[in-house]
């Protein structure tokens, strides 16, 4: 039994909002996007008849399935207990795919209920999920393919600064197509940290199986803690193969977007999982995945939008870190009046209702910074009415 499992919902107010983007730290590029100059965020604000309130970031280009599948039941099963409401928007997403971004969207509302429900009973997030801790170890992300040397530089000192034990770099550049410069800017960054800070990299899945092999052949000798998804994210035979050559670390996770997906990963040889909470079908499918990564005794972490899903990481065992992707993450604090605190390579989280982040809509909305904003009510939802496909 989880503490959210009996927590009952009157819904009646809905609400996205989607913010200007803010500039990033540094323009940054990765092995297959970029280069992102600027990012932004949107929340979805659930409101119940008492005016208590949840919010989440959200993906704010699929309105039509929270139209269709989610708002329906949200609005319309006043007093139903959380376990069996959830089931509801589970199943409503059905046709649209359990392995997409119906699924992420089911997972970003879920944390909206969690961030209600812990608002309500008064307690921050990490004591409402039963961690004994107020906080969770980070390590800093980011060294985009497209950073000088000096850019390179600058960042790690700001993650040395913070106390990491732990910084991830971009490879892949140029589309895959120069690793020669990859393994230099590794072998750079690896003069910057010492022996006493674990450098992982991340190549989102630019290469072949053999291109992967070639690469970690080529930095063998660099105590690479991690490659993350060198191949692409399906090739599950791929993924397998070189799981079995590979000495290094191989993690596996951030695309997926159902929890019954990462046994196969396990199966695979998988030896780092990385779910996010808000690209999973719901935090328990988050849950499930961490408790199989402690089962299995491999390694654990968790990224996505780090300031509002660091609080679950401190169920988590203690060497399990949240990712902090800081050119971008950096920026988009601009929004936050309150937010964790960044230092001794710790998140620290503040003692403050639900999730560990408060936004001054009333600064943003001033200031006309608020660029999309649409609200729903049961007025303008119609009641769910299931649609079978034939």
């Amino acid at each position: 039994m989880h503490q959210i499992d009996l927590e009952t919902f009157s819904i009646q107010r809905v609400q996205l909002r989607v913010l200007e983007p803010v500039p990033t730290v540094t323009p940054f590029q990765d092995a297959t996007m970029g280069p992102f100059n600027k990012f932004g965020l949107s929340i979805l604000t659930i409101e119940d008849e008492d005016g208590n309130i949840g919010e989440a970031p959200i993906f704010n280009t699929y309105i039509n399935i929270l139209e269709k599948c989610l708002f329906p039941i949200l609005f319309y099963n006043d007093g139903l207990p959380y376990k069996e409401l959830f089931k509801l928007l589970y199943w409503s997403i059905r046709n649209e795919g359990f392995r997409g971004q119906a699924a992420a969207l089911l997972g970003q509302l879920d944390l909206a209920l969690y961030d209600l429900a812990a608002r309500r009973k008064g307690l921050p997030m990490y004591k409402f999920l039963n961690a004994d801790r107020n906080w969770a170890r980070m390590y800093g992300s980011g060294g985009g393919t497209n950073y000088s040397f000096k850019e390179l530089e600058e960042e790690i000192g700001k993650f040395l600064d913070a106390g990491a034990d732990c910084v991830k770099m971009k490879i892949g550049r140029n589309f895959g197509t120069d690793m020669v410069k990859d393994v230099e800017r590794i072998k750079f960054v690896r003069s910057l940290i010492g022996n006493q800070v674990a450098l992982a990299v991340d190549a989102n899945q630019i290469w072949t199986l053999s291109q992967s092999i070639e690469f970690l052949n080529k930095v063998s000798d660099l105590d690479i803690a991690w490659l993350e998804e060198p191949i692409h994210s399906a090739a599950y035979a791929d993924i397998e193969e070189l799981c079995k050559q590979s000495n290094t670390k191989i993690a596996y996770g951030e695309s997926e977007r159902s929890g019954k997906m990462f046994p196969a990963l396990v199966n695979a040889g998988v030896k780092h999982l990385q779910p996010v909470p808000t690209h999973l079908g719901g935090i328990q499918e988050w849950k499930e995945v961490r408790d199989l990564a402690v089962k299995q005794g491999i390694d654990f972490s968790s990224g996505g939008y780090s300031l509002y899903t660091a609080s679950f990481l401190a169920t988590a065992p203690e060497k399990c870190p949240v990712e902090y992707l800081y050119s971008i993450m950096f920026g988009l604090e601009e929004y936050f009046m309150v937010k964790p605190d960044w230092k001794n390579g710790k998140y620290i989280f503040p003692e403050v209702e639900g999730l560990p982040i408060r936004i001054d809509w009333d600064y943003w909305s001033n200031n006309r910074k608020i660029i999309v904003h649409r609200i729903w009510s049961k007025d303008n939802v119609m009641k769910y009415s299931p649609v079978v496909n034939m």
